[in-house]
């Protein structure tokens, strides 16, 4: 593949995951190459549907470009042409793809997912997929599948905390607000219930460190010089929860990421430790 796809991929996923990408650059350049193949497709897809206002021709045309090739007429796009060679070599199952789509394209609808098992199952396609994507990539057992799914799980579920006044905007709940007195996850809503909100969002957490914890327990399959960038990643999703536990209004005032220091630093320390 020429550097100059290879600078377009890597570019995408640059533009699209600031944690996930700097962790990425611990592993070997040949795995390296393929997630960026895996990123820059799903990034892509994500921006159709997270683009003010939406783009839903795009989406439309950018999935049935993928079948396309799928089918086997190359797409000549080489985001596109470049995860369907990646799917083959690495032998995705396509229904994972399939179910990726059908996440996206939800968020073209109604947003509102107030109940934990709506969100579970649109965390299945947009996340869960994503980890088994990552365990073909780094050959691990199907054994592992299980917690593949968990941490695509629980980093998309810290991704809701983290984004609340961000898809407040869009018009999506992705949280089960149905398990508390809440209406809504607005600032004015949460300013009013303020205790309920920081119990809400405390109680999310725990979730999210259940999930997690399930995906630890797979890491005894993955070969250090994969762990070090998964683990590190993983991490720094841990990192961004304690930051929102200890004051949940903050989702209303940034959007809390690790900098690129603290990234590089914790995949150093996992890189001695692992």
């Amino acid at each position: 593949m020429g550097t100059m796809v290879q600078d377009i991929h890597s570019q995408t996923f640059r533009r699209g995951s600031k944690t996930y990408y700097n962790s990425t650059r611990f592993f070997p350049a040949a795995v390296r190459h393929d997630v960026y193949m895996l990123y820059a497709f799903v990034r892509t897809a994500d921006n159709f549907v997270d683009n003010r206002p939406q783009d839903a021709a795009g989406f439309d045309a950018f999935e049935q470009a993928y079948r396309h090739a799928l089918s086997g007429t190359p797409a000549g796009d080489p985001i596109i042409d470049g995860f369907i060679e990646l799917a083959q070599r690495r032998e995705f199952d396509p229904a994972w793809t399939d179910a990726f789509f059908a996440s996206m394209r939800s968020d073209l609808g109604d947003g509102r997912r107030t109940k934990l098992e709506q969100s579970i199952e649109y965390m299945y396609g947009s996340a869960e997929v994503i980890g088994l994507f990552m365990a073909r990539i780094t050959e691990l057992p199907r054994e592992a599948d299980h917690a593949a799914r968990m941490l695509g799980r629980a980093m998309q579920y810290i991704n809701f905390l983290r984004d609340i006044a961000e898809d407040n905007e869009l018009g999506r709940i992705y949280l089960p607000i149905e398990e508390s007195e809440l209406e809504s996850l607005s600032f004015a809503e949460a300013r009013a219930k303020s205790q309920q909100f920081a119990t809400f969002v405390r109680a999310q957490l725990e979730r999210f460190y259940a999930w997690q914890a399930e995906a630890e327990a797979g890491y005894r399959f993955i070969p250090r010089r994969y762990r070090v960038p998964i683990k590190t990643a993983a991490d720094m999703y841990k990192w961004t929860g304690r930051q929102i536990a200890r004051d949940p209004f903050v989702v209303f005032q940034r959007k809390v990421k690790p900098g690129r220091g603290r990234i590089v630093a914790c995949g150093l320390a996992n890189w001695v430790t692992a």
